[in-house]
């Protein structure tokens, strides 16, 4: 089949594009996203007292099935309860100038170790509109002393055909200081946390250890209904495609009577492209474009760095599906992704 017919197939089948309405809700501190009327997801900045980074949260397929955990902010039945940093969809990282942004919340001691704060500071832009919708956004990464390290300007596009929803994030970071090191470290940097039913079964426990040493234990679970599986754009398939370099990642599995999937892209004009995957089997799916030496077992380094005034931007496609996207629709996604600025 022809790529472009391929494209239309893997962008909703012949589908109409669906409206998409963004609705400010002040009051509640977040922007509803909703597709075809229905809701999607919100744009939560709830303020550093509850989360210590904007997220969008909680995510639904089309058909109204949440994807996304509920624990810490709406807990429910059977879901593990590690981690709580790891709310919705976000992008941070594990070591900016020596903060930690990933790991931080407020169950954490914050006089063992510098965690960083992603405060937002305005709603910049928001259209509705009959193909898609496009949000603008800013914040300010700030240090564990309040000082500005780092001011963010991100750009969502929701868009939505039959039963497929996409969310396009492009995030430009750029130095306030004289100098911003981003060494190569795991805990990064683009990132969802699943619903239980779509983590990998599990048939041990295990112990996660930060950078400073701080573990964090992960027991065996029942596994029943637990039908998660990834597959990389190499061809390599569940716990294995961590610290792999790929174009897309692809998280399958059914909630309930609905086949889904979950598919992440990087962009080719990122830094590090095509990217390490920091996709775990208990729920943490995530991209790391930074965290070479980590996630290569030390064969590569990157270090990055930016200097005043400098930017970088960092681009990412998510596709949520109710159905088992092939690697050929996810292929002609991908390459429809990479004409995107």
């Amino acid at each position: 089949m022809a790529a472009t017919a391929l494209s239309v197939l893997a962008a909703g089948g012949l589908a109409q594009a669906q409206k998409v309405d963004l609705v400010n809700n002040e009051k509640e501190k977040k922007v509803e996203v909703k597709i075809d009327g229905k809701a999607f997801t919100s744009y939560f900045y709830p303020g550093e007292d509850k989360l210590k980074k904007a997220v969008l949260y909680p995510v639904q397929t089309a058909k109204g099935t949440l994807i996304t955990r509920g624990w810490p902010l709406d807990p429910r039945p059977g879901e593990r309860v590690d981690h709580p940093h790891h709310v919705g969809i976000w992008l941070n990282y594990e070591d900016v100038n020596g903060n930690d942004y990933w790991n931080n919340s407020d169950a954490v001691d914050h006089a063992k170790r510098a965690y960083g704060t992603i405060i937002h500071t305005g709603i910049k832009s928001m259209k509705s509109g009959k193909d898609k919708g496009e949000l603008t956004v800013t914040a300010d990464w700030k240090d564990k002393n309040g000082v500005l390290t780092l001011q963010e300007s991100t750009t969502y596009h929701f868009s939505g055909k039959g039963d497929q929803r996409i969310i396009d994030r492009s995030t430009t970071l750029t130095a306030v200081l004289d100098e911003v090191a981003m060494p190569d470290i795991k805990d990064g940097m683009f990132a969802i946390r699943v619903a239980r039913e779509l983590e990998l079964p599990s048939n041990k426990p295990e112990i996660f250890t930060d950078a400073s040493g701080i573990a964090t234990k992960v027991p065996v679970m029942n596994n029943e209904g637990i039908t998660g599986n990834y597959r990389n754009s190499n061809g390599v398939e569940g716990e294995a495609v961590w610290g792999k370099r790929a174009v897309w990642c692809n998280l399958t599995g059914k909630i309930k009577d609905e086949n889904i999937s979950v598919a992440m892209i990087d962009h080719p004009k990122n830094v590090g492209y095509p990217a390490y995957w920091h996709a775990r089997g208990y729920g943490l799916f995530a991209v790391n474009p930074l965290g070479m030496k980590a996630l290569s077992d030390g064969k590569e380094t990157l270090n990055f760095k930016l200097k005043k005034g400098e930017s970088t931007t960092f681009r990412y496609r998510l596709v949520i599906a109710s159905e088992h996207l092939k690697d050929e629709a996810i292929n002609a996604i991908a390459a429809d992704y990479a004409k995107t600025k």
